[in-house]
């Protein structure tokens, strides 16, 4: 499992899928698990691999990662853009991207920065907006950009930095482990259990813009009814300078986070207490976390159709929504483990007692 996990996590997060445009990522996901069980998609683009029977066991991960899209091309070749997803300005300048044309030719370019010789000293403390910056892809017009490159207003834009193994044993540094942990956890989970005999119909999913407010969870939890959701994530981590060890629910090494509470969603309790007894008698290392913000698909999922039982594990990464997060590959094996574990107890009895409130 373990190589199977380092080639699938380099191809995923190496891919090219803002939100919207998660074509490379379903491609991937589509390649992984087509003989896993029967293919579908909803209307939205969010994917889905059903295999088995019994109740509707859902295991989802989001294929979108925060970018960008072309804005406007000005007349001297350099392209002005707007976010797509939540970005900090901070660690935007100097960064190169991937600018993607309709063909699918992509082009490297990088976010402009003005070096410090030409700025006063007052504006070298101050934090430039989206609208001020600009991307280089060495086009010298914007007819050279437009004509010769194919770049058109709305082509996605992404982070470009390669999956790169660090110092620290089974650490390793890319762009997108949000949510590229999950998509490949989804993938990984999915071969393990469509090898075998499950008590229920499993339903792996990639779903599609979730930076954007969970829109692609509302529309796949209509088409596919889910009895029970397991939503796979990349949370952040929360064990760098700046966070209090004592309070520290997120820290790399420290095993699968299962999340109670976010603003978003309230992890059904029977479901919480599961997946945490679950991974106490497989031995799965786990860390738990309420958090008080952000939020996941859960959020859509848990309220989609007559209500559905959600819970969230997640991979800790460090400095998520930016180009170079960090994560420990071990916290990446223990979620797919324990997602196999919970999947496998997810019985029709044990799915109705979720929710039999009288």
């Amino acid at each position: 499992m373990r190589d199977h996990a380092l080639s699938l996590l380099k191809e995923l997060t190496e891919a090219h899928s803002v939100p919207g445009h998660e074509d490379e990522v379903r491609a991937i996901f589509v390649d992984e698990l087509e003989s896993t069980g029967e293919l579908s998609t909803d209307r939205n683009g969010s994917v889905f691999c059903e295999t088995g029977e019994g109740p509707r066991v859902m295991i989802a991960g989001h294929m979108d990662e925060v970018g960008f899209l072309v804005q406007n091309i000005t007349p001297d070749g350099f392209i002005q853009f707007v976010t797509v997803g939540g970005w900090w300005e901070h660690s935007l300048l100097s960064q190169r991207v991937e600018v993607r044309t309709r063909s699918g030719e992509k082009f490297i370019g990088v976010i402009c920065s003005k070096p410090p010789h030409f700025l006063p000293e007052a504006q070298r403390r101050q934090v430039m907006t989206i609208d001020q910056m600009f991307i280089d892809v060495g086009a010298t017009s914007r007819t050279e950009a437009e004509v010769e490159f194919g770049i058109a207003l709305g082509d996605p834009i992404c982070p470009w930095s390669p999956f790169t193994p660090m110092a620290h044993e089974d650490w390793y540094m890319a762009k997108a482990f949000d949510n590229r942990v999950g998509m490949a956890g989804v993938i990984q989970a999915g071969r393990i259990l469509g090898q075998s005999v499950h008590p229920n119909r499993l339903i792996l999913t990639g779903t599609v813009q979730e930076e954007v407010g969970l829109r692609g969870a509302k529309t796949a939890a209509v088409q596919t009814k889910p009895d029970v959701a397991i939503v796979l994530e990349g949370p952040p981590a929360d064990d760098t300078p700046g966070f209090m060890k004592s309070e520290s629910q997120g820290r790399l090494g420290g095993g699968v986070q299962i999340r109670l509470f976010d603003p978003t969603a309230i992890t059904n309790p029977r479901l919480a207490q599961l997946a945490i007894q679950t991974a106490r008698e497989e031995g799965i290392p786990h860390q738990v976390t309420v958090r008080r913000s952000g939020g996941t698909d859960a959020g859509s999922f848990h309220q989609a159709n007559s209500g559905t039982p959600s819970i969230v594990l997640g991979v800790p990464a460090r400095y998520i929504h930016s180009h170079n997060s960090v994560i420990d590959l071990n916290d990446y094996l223990h979620m797919v483990s324990l997602t196999v574990a919970l999947a496998r107890r997810l019985d029709e009895e044990t799915v109705e007692e979720l929710t039999s409130f009288l």
